[in-house]
């Protein structure tokens, strides 16, 4: 069986670069301004700001992936919570936080120069142009992470149109004969 192409996502630069995501970041948590992150996210009481955008990427980023890539989020770990945030798998996606001293952007590379010398197509999201320059080409394809953002978007469109003609469907014995049957019947019935 082929593998899949493999997904790779850029975690912060999508996160900021979507108005998505980048609302679900809590400003108000730490003591400083959003702009300070390394304070925003060395809050005393544990809270990290950016939780709720993390969850929320990975759990688009596993409906976008289904069946078509093996998902993977890199970030940055400088400026984090823990300085040793573990990778784990959550939903089927992949999750990769940069050692200390190492940028997220040198993760990509690796992830993306080891895909290319096993001959596998890569998707790497991400609106950063060094790393687009760094790492695109055959068999790399890029996009922005406004494209990944407005895709989801249609995913979840269609996720919830599928859901509400699901839930509205009426499951007679009327309801799911043709027409030309039910018309047979109603004159049999005497309708």
């Amino acid at each position: 069986m082929a593998r899949l192409a493999l997904l790779v996502v850029d975690g912060y630069n999508v996160i900021h670069g979507t108005a998505r995501y980048c609302g679900m970041i809590d400003e108000h948590a730490g003591a400083g301004a959003l702009a300070d992150v390394a304070s925003l996210s060395r809050d005393p009481y544990g809270h990290d700001p950016f939780d709720a955008a993390r969850e929320a990427l990975v759990a688009d980023v596993a409906a976008y992936a289904q069946g078509t890539y093996e998902p993977v989020i890199v970030f940055d770990g400088a400026g984090n919570l823990s300085d040793e945030r573990p990778d784990f798998s959550r939903a089927g996606v992949r999750v990769v936080f940069s050692a200390q001293g190492e940028s997220a952007d040198t993760v990509i590379e690796r992830l993306v120069t080891k895909a290319r010398n096993q001959n596998r197509d890569v998707l790497l999201v991400t609106s950063d142009n060094t790393i687009r320059f760094t790492v695109g080409g055959i068999p790399v394809t890029t996009i922005s992470s406004q494209l990944l953002a407005a895709d989801i978007a249609v995913v979840e469109e269609e996720a919830h149109v599928a859901r509400d003609d699901r839930t509205h469907m009426r499951l007679t014995m009327e309801d799911r004969l043709d027409s030309a049957t039910r018309e047979k019947l109603w004159k049999l019935l005497g309708r």
